[in-house]
Parts: structure tokens; sequence; C-alpha cells
């Protein structure tokens, strides 16, 4: 009778770790999109904002130099997205479900 009542506790507890996991596994996802989403937001408002101070200063923005500067701007703001995103996919790698 004792290992029948091991057994089941052991398979409920197995069940619960798996949907504890597979919960985990879809906040980090959730986690993820939003961040995604708030980057590419706060990437299109940055490059924006600097294609306004050019437009300001009568710069035009066709030039080899203030594509580079764009370009940088974009490479800044999404770094620590990028980041992150590399430690959500770690995390995502290590839970067990």
């Amino acid at each position: 009778m004792s290992q029948l009542v091991s057994d089941v506790t052991s398979i409920l507890n197995y069940k619960d770790s798996k949907k504890e996991a597979e919960n985990e596994r879809q906040q980090i996802l959730a986690d993820m999109a939003a961040d995604e989403k708030e980057k590419t937001n706060l990437v299109k408002k940055t490059l924006a904002s600097q294609r306004a101070k050019y437009g300001a200063s009568g710069v035009s923005g066709n030039s080899m130099s203030t594509g580079a500067v764009l370009k940088r701007l974009k490479q800044e703001t999404e770094q620590p997205y990028e980041e992150k995103k590399s430690s959500n996919l770690e995390k995502l790698k290590k839970i067990k479900v």
C-alpha cells in the first residue's frame, strides 16, 4: 500500500512540475513578445526623433553619414532588448517540459 501511495504522489508531483514549467515557459514567451513590441516602438520613436532633428537643421536624410548615425542609433536602442532576449532564450532552454 505504501508503494502505491508513493507512486501516485510521484505522478502527481511530476504533473505539477510539468504544469509549472509550462506556465513559466508561457510567461517567458509573453515577456519576449512584449519586449519585442516595446523595442520596435522605441526604435521607431528614436529614429523619427533623429530624422526630425536633421530636418529642423536642414540636413537631408540621404547622406552616408546620416545613414550611419541612424544605423548606430538603431543598434544602440536595440542592444538591451537583444541581451534580454538572449537571456530569455537561455531560460527557455533550461526549462524541462
